[in-house]
């Protein structure tokens, strides 16, 4: 190692060259002396100046005088009374007293003498600042503040990530669990990733504690609600299988493929059975098929979606309707509903013995698929489907139209999911990526709150039995725990009667508009035909037509009447 080092440095880049040159002292300023203070100025001379080294201290007593202090106060129990008032009297009093503050002039005598009033007791520093005034009255209400965070990200660990989430399930009685499954095929359903689906635990989101290996890409798990550590699958393939959480892995038991779903299953649900192992599933072709855990081996029931007419008409699977959401209720055992990809919702009842009977209610919710059907926790009656970019709520006592629906929007809708401790309240998932918060009895033209919760796409949510958080997936394999404020999480004591009389409130609406339909739809049956009521109704229309035109004459003639005399 060398330990000298040469620098060079050319001179142009010296800089420019200082010259330096003799140069004798510059005044810049002088001060003449004041002859009128010099004559004050007198020498001393010697000068003798003690110095001390040390500090000084000194210290002092006195005694002053003790002030004595004394509470003293004016008891001003009587006077100002009218003679004829017995002021003994609490009751005569009273009534004088009534008497007075009903008088117009003894309000404003209040409000001019208020305040110099207000003017002395600011003045008065004898007012206790430190004591609670008015401990009495009842406190206001606090201003609400909607609020919701991202508390986690739970990211997909498989081999290359980025896997779109097809479903979330949360464990069931309030667990600390969910389940995710992911999919990523190609058009011809064939995989482009790794097939594994995993459950995650809130508390960690490095790693997953549980990884199930199915034959082909998950579509939907659900938790078994009496056992924590079994799930129910419906797989791509057409197949439903049973797993274990505490076993890694392939799955315990699948269904043989000659009795699967001749496509692939969309849902899975388990049903209010005594032996808590009987589900249902439903897919593209058109079938709900009820399984039993235990045996796998055949479905235990089969019904087709085909609506049709008459009891005399028989179902077919050429004409069933794809099933693209399923939803059930345990509080009624032997009835669900089914969304399917051309826009209606189908009402079944399991127990019915001819196929009206079965497949009792139609309703024709959206244009495209259903994407999500929910019933409110609180009103069975009421459920909210999603689809064609709007989410709406409906009523099973109105067929015709939804009862509540919100504004087409900007980007597609893709999910939305009730909270189940405040009734009023659902979360909505959009194509850019915003999570909207509605809340019924606060708004119902616009979202509470609105939150960018990522950049890509949002497909998936399912809010927590606790009401408080919310699972968020989105296209890129990302599940985003969302937590909601206080106020968005719990219901008040008159919450369920103010949602019960919005609901009636628009039900009954829409009945009538319902009943003035078909009234309209039977005069243009009986126009086309013909009949003499037909002509009836059309004189009235006629005359009705004939009131509006002398109303809307009379109007113009006040108007110009008006006009004139300004």
């Amino acid at each position: 190692m060398e330990i000298s080092y040469q620098y060079t440095k050319k001179r142009c880049d010296f800089g420019r060259q200082a010259l330096f040159c003799e140069q004798g002292p510059e005044l810049c300023d002088s001060i003449t002396t004041n002859v009128a203070e010099h004559k004050h100025y007198i020498l001393r001379n010697p000068v003798h100046e003690p110095i001390q080294n040390t500090p000084c201290f000194s210290q002092q007593f006195i005694n002053t005088i003790r002030a004595e202090y004394t509470t003293t106060g004016a008891n001003h129990a009587e006077g100002g009374w009218p003679k004829d008032v017995n002021v003994v009297d609490p009751e005569a009093t009273q009534r004088y007293r009534r008497k007075i503050e009903k008088d117009d002039t003894y309000i404003h005598c209040v409000m001019s003498l208020s305040p110099g009033l207000e003017h002395y007791v600011l003045q008065n520093n004898a007012i206790d600042m430190y004591r609670t005034y008015y401990a009495e009255m009842a406190s206001l209400p606090p201003i609400e503040k909607s609020s919701c965070r991202t508390v986690n990200v739970y990211r997909d660990v498989a081999a290359g990530g980025g896997r779109p989430i097809s479903s979330i399930c949360w464990q069931s009685e309030g667990g600390h669990c969910f389940a995710v499954t992911y999919v990523d095929v190609d058009f011809n359903h064939i995989a482009r990733a790794p097939v594994e689906s995993y459950i995650w635990d809130i508390e960690n989101a490095n790693y997953p504690i549980s990884t199930l290996l199915p034959p082909s890409p998950l579509l939907d798990l659900q938790f078994n609600p009496r056992d924590q550590n079994t799930l129910i699958g419906g797989i791509m393939n057409g197949q439903v299988g049973v797993w274990d959480k505490r076993q890694h892995g392939a799955a315990a038991g699948l269904c043989a493929p000659h009795v699967a779903h001749r496509e692939l299953v969309r849902n899975v649900l388990y049903i209010n059975s005594k032996s808590g192992q009987e589900f249902f599933s439903g897919g593209p072709d058109g079938a709900c098929k009820w399984w039993d855990i235990r045996n796998l081996n055949e479905p235990t029931d089969e019904m087709i979606l085909d609506v049709v007419k008459s009891s005399f008409d028989v179902q077919t699977m050429a004409n069933a309707n794809g099933v693209s959401t399923l939803e059930y209720e345990s509080t009624m055992p032997t009835r669900f509903m089914a969304g399917t990809e051309n826009g209606f919702v189908i009402g079944g009842n399991r127990k019915g013995k001819t196929p009206m009977e079965k497949l009792p209610a139609k309703f024709e919710a959206h244009l495209g698929p259903v994407w999500s059907l929910e019933r409110n926790p609180g009103f069975l009656k009421n459920f909210l489907t999603v689809g064609d970019w709007t989410v709406r709520l409906w009523s099973e006592d109105c067929r015709e139209s939804a009862v509540l629906w919100s504004p087409p929007h900007r980007h597609k809708v893709t999910a939305a999911a009730w909270s189940p401790t405040r009734l009023s309240l659902m979360t909505m998932m959009q194509w850019n990526g915003v999570m909207a918060i509605w809340d019924l009895l606060r708004r119902q033209h616009e979202p509470v709150l609105t939150m960018q919760i990522c950049e890509e796409p949002l497909l998936r949510v399912r809010m927590h039995d606790g009401g408080t958080l919310a699972a968020c997936g989105s296209k890129k394999g990302n599940v985003y725990m969302v937590e909601l404020s206080q106020n968005l999480s719990q219901s008040d004591k008159n919450d369920k009667v103010l949602l019960t009389a919005i609901f009636d409130r628009e039900s009954k609406r829409e009945r009538i508009l319902e009943a003035r339909m078909r009234e309209f739809r039977l005069k243009m049956r009986q126009a086309e035909e013909g009949s003499p009521i037909a002509v009836a109704s059309e004189v009235d229309l006629t005359v009705g037509d004939k009131d509006l035109a002398e109303a809307t004459t009379d109007y113009m003639q006040l108007v110009k009447k008006e006009l004139a005399a300004m």
